[in-house]
């Protein structure tokens, strides 16, 4: 199975929307990366999509968002959401290659970290870490503290982080 990841285009937008309803089973995440396109912390060069004979079976964006400090200066980072993957391709390691592809990326055009709500248990294994590491605070109500965690692109990436994490305003539709 030769998966291919690439940058999303505009030919893509319906299968991507797809992807995403197909993998959580609702409209929401697709509605969301919708909204994400047009507004200003969509970065084209971040929104990858996973394909199979030319059939796209994966999706995954990075957006800007702001870590708001204690003292009240701002902090760029990136958050990792949505990541999908079709259900009839789930647990073969296409999601895992789309979030090192996406993190590589990341790297390359000079972001410092990457910020993810998602399962503790899987996002580890990419190097990702609780963000109460950095005393970075999710601004969303979650009962698993372990499940929001970040990871630094560079040495010190989130060293002078610490408060609350700002979302656009688009990720208040999930």
């Amino acid at each position: 199975m030769e998966i291919k990841i690439r940058q999303e285009n505009r030919d893509d937008f319906y299968a991507v929307s797809e992807v995403n309803k197909l993998a959580f089973g609702q409209d929401t995440e697709a509605n969301l990366v919708d909204l994400l396109r047009n507004s200003n912390a969509f970065i084209s060069e971040l929104s990858f999509v996973a394909t199979l004979d030319d059939k796209i079976i994966g999706y995954i964006l990075f957006t800007k968002i702001t870590i708001i400090n204690d003292d009240k200066t701002e902090t760029e980072s990136l958050a990792l959401a949505p990541m999908a993957v079709r259900p009839d391709f789930q647990n073969k390691g296409i999601g895992g290659q789309l979030i090192n592809h996406g993190l590589k990326i990341a790297k390359e055009l000079r972001y410092k970290s990457v910020i993810v709500l998602g399962h503790k248990d899987y996002y580890p294994k990419f190097g990702f870490e609780p963000t109460m590491k950095w005393n970075i605070k999710s601004p969303f109500e979650i009962s698993d503290k372990g499940a929001f965690m970040g990871i630094e692109l560079v040495t010190d990436g989130l060293k002078n982080a610490s408060g609350l994490v700002k979302y656009p305003n688009e990720f208040e539709t999930v």
